[in-house]
């Protein structure tokens, strides 16, 4: 295994020139070029100088945002199982820990601990921000990264004393990474928990990466800094993560942080059974870890659509603005044609009569406008976007529309099953880190009896196998009006009472809606 900073630095530029090779322009100069077009920059480089409208008629962001919201519209939650240990009910109330190894009672109200601390985490290192800038860069490159690490500097609120004097600091954090960032080991092997190794390549500031270097006893001395001018210096770090085998086959993770000519920390054990990394591809390519992005086959429609409406929109500014002829000999004011302008005219009836003239340009066809429409819709329908998923068609009911909608949804599962598989790879990620680096403390749990903590030692569950599970609400499918609605046919039936309404209408639906249950329970209803 290379682990000096010149073989590291080789095997990056290996991984970073197949990922050049790949498609006609590679994953570099695409991604460039998609970013563009996603924005709506869709006129760059094709010098058509300012003597006309340049109109954008931005269908690829259309396209890419209704698919990022259906798939981030539906709720799901993660549950956590440990492989081997059958299901067994628990009191969740009155349950303790007891004896030196846990039993599957135990396991499972852990587990159970696990679901809820997900949710904790999640809020904390924003999620929901996370996944939406995991799908915009994997619909742009064709791949995203989230890397969890842990950050020995995050407060907990905690202590690792009885008398609250000492402060337990650390916890893990988590960084969207572009895909032009990253190297893996086997670029041709799909799973990225089978990689030999992954290099993550960032620039850092220097004073952080020096203190890191100090902090771990490198060679300080060593680091060189990329200084553009600019105030804050910037270095080249790349972290190489590996793993390395036992004698009886099992293996840990392992890392490795250098830059260009200098260590910045030696190989040290993450004690992780999982790399940190959870991998979202768009559209998959076969036999090959890096994705396809969606927009580098929408451009060449994209440019023919803006063309075709450019063309059009000049032509309709030609027929109602047409070109003006004008005789000089007879007319000698300057003409501005402004409306109502009094244009003087020297000579007799016919000079007047041929003073000003239009050219009247040749009207636009037909079919013109037909076939940039029918190009737009056909885009779109070819997409997965067409104008019943994207709510601009009508129904003669709501039930109509539902199955409309579903079968219009259906196409789009796929890349949500993707994100779902993503999902439990990021929470499978987190539960290592859980049970290898938290020790003793609080997991800060959250249940319909309110917040509580529960008292959690890792070492007791290191062995533990543990598996994740995505379940998906099909709330969204619902708005909320039409949720709020049933939540009070249900009441006016008897079939809820009144704080089961008032707890499931859609959140921010009703102000100070905690005391409005206060209420409710010291009245006893």
């Amino acid at each position: 295994m290379f682990l000096n900073p010149k073989e590291i630095l080789e095997e990056y530029k290996k991984g970073s020139n197949f990922k050049a090779s790949l498609g006609s322009k590679g994953i570099y100069e695409q991604t460039k070029i998609n970013e563009r077009f996603f924005i709506g920059d869709q006129w760059y480089g094709a010098k058509c100088g300012n003597d006309r409208p340049l109109v954008r008629h931005n269908i690829i962001k259309r396209i890419g945002n209704y698919k990022m919201s259906q798939i981030l519209g539906s709720p799901i939650s993660v549950n956590y199982s440990a492989d081997g240990v059958p299901t067994e009910s628990f009191d969740s109330k009155t349950f303790e820990i007891s004896g030196d190894n846990p039993n599957n009672s135990e396991i499972n109200f852990i587990m159970s601990a696990f679901d809820s601390y997900y949710k904790t985490t999640s809020e904390r290192v924003k999620l929901i921000d996370l996944n939406e800038r995991i799908l915009r860069k994997a619909y742009i490159s064709g791949s995203a990264v989230l890397y969890t690490y842990w950050d020995a500097s995050v407060p907990t609120g905690l202590y690792s004393d009885k008398d609250k004097k000492v402060k337990l600091n650390g916890d893990i954090s988590c960084e969207v990474l572009d895909i032009e960032d990253i190297v893996f080991g086997d670029p041709f092997c799909e799973e990225l928990q089978k990689q030999p190794f992954i290099i993550i390549g960032s620039n850092q500031d220097v004073e952080a990466v020096t203190r890191e270097a100090r902090l771990h006893g490198a060679d300080i001395s060593r680091l060189s800094a990329i200084n553009d001018g600019a105030r804050d210096s910037k270095i080249k770090v790349y972290t190489k993560l590996y793993k390395e085998y036992k004698q009886d086959g099992d293996y840990t993770i392992k890392c490795v942080k250098v830059t260009e000519n200098a260590v910045v920390r030696e190989a040290f054990d993450t004690n992780l059974r999982l790399y940190p990394l959870a991998i979202f591809t768009w559209d998959r390519k076969n036999n090959l870890i890096y994705g396809e992005s969606e927009i580098t086959y929408l451009i060449p429609n994209q440019i023919a659509i803006n063309r075709m409406i450019t063309a059009n929109v000049w032509s309709g500014m030609t027929t109602g603005m047409p070109i003006m002829l004008v005789n000089g000999d007879t007319v000698t004011d300057k003409i501005t044609n402004e409306p109502g302008q009094i244009i003087k005219v020297y000579g007799n009836n016919e000079d007047v009569e041929g003073a000003v003239k239009y050219v009247t340009p040749q009207s636009f066809a037909e079919e013109f406008d037909k076939s940039i429409n029918s190009l737009i819709e056909n885009t779109l329908t070819q997409s997965g976007a067409n104008e019943v998923a994207l709510g601009d068609s009508k129904a003669d009911n709501a039930s109509a529309l539902a199955a409309m909608r579903d079968a219009a949804l259906m196409p789009l599962q796929i890349i949500k099953n993707r994100f779902y598989t993503f999902t439990e790879d990021v929470a499978r990620i987190w539960a290592d880190f859980w049970i290898t680096h938290y020790g003793n403390r609080y997991l800060k749990t959250k249940d319909k009896n309110g917040t509580r903590y529960i008292s959690f030692d890792a070492d007791r569950y290191k062995e533990l196998v543990i598996n994740t599970r995505v379940d998906v609400s099909n709330t969204a499918v619902y708005n909320e009006r039409e949720i709020t609605q049933m939540l009070i046919t249900l009441f006016e039936k008897g079939i809820i009472d009144k704080t089961q309404l008032l707890t499931r209408l859609p959140d921010g639906i009703v102000p100070n809606l905690r005391g409005i249950l206060a209420d409710c329970e010291g009245d006893g209803k």
